[in-house]
């Protein structure tokens, strides 16, 4: 069988396991798929850069998931934060900070030092810093609707090329969320980091 034909193959047993959501079936289900995120589902969802893999950050299993799933042990995760209010209550903020924050929604990660208590210890171990996001992205508003934290982390086996479409999402990963927001293909970059935790520091990758 030709590559191309196994491609195909693997494709749509992954799409019978799975369930693949378009935006208007999300929208149509959001008040069910706001009680499974909050029972601790994984799920893929679009942004305004690349697909992510996330799940409620305050979820200590959950978020396990999202490593095992992964392999990423250790390396930290950031999350989505619903509101800018969010962000300076969980963060310390500087003037500085603030003026990044203006800057949201948009392409970034920023990098501030935490709270005690605001996520789960497993999304940024061992660290007193955490990566916040807020996509430039209607998925966004879903968020802020649902008024807690998100995972956001890139769609692939540590130290592989992320997901683009599901063609190319891995199999094990695609077996294991509980769901997927798709919206075709997205070959954008990962946001920029922006260190504001003790010296600021553009980090571009």
């Amino acid at each position: 069988m030709r590559s191309s034909s196994i491609r195909y193959l693997y494709v749509s047993v992954i799409l019978q396991i799975m369930k693949v959501l378009s935006r208007q079936e999300f929208n149509a289900a959001r008040e069910d798929i706001y009680e499974k995120i909050m029972s601790g589902a994984v799920f893929i969802y679009p942004t305004d850069t690349i697909y992510g893999i996330g799940c409620d950050a305050r979820d200590a299993d959950a978020v396990r998931k999202i490593r095992r799933l992964k392999e990423r042990s250790y390396t930290p995760f950031s999350v989505i934060a619903p509101s800018k209010d969010w962000i300076r209550e969980h963060c310390e903020v500087s003037k500085r900070g603030e003026g990044w924050i203006s800057r949201l929604p948009g392409p970034y990660t920023l990098i501030f030092r935490k709270k005690d208590g605001c996520v789960a210890e497993d999304v940024a171990p061992n660290l007193k810093t955490i990566g916040i996001r807020m996509p430039d992205h209607w998925f966004m508003a879903h968020i802020a609707e649902l008024e807690i934290p998100i995972v956001t982390t890139s769609v692939n086996k540590h130290g592989e090329q992320y997901m683009t479409s599901l063609d190319d999402l891995d199999e094990g990963i695609g077996k294991g969320v509980d769901f997927v927001i798709y919206e075709g293909e997205r070959n954008g970059r990962p946001s920029r980091l922006v260190d504001l935790s003790d010296s600021f520091k553009i980090i571009e990758r």
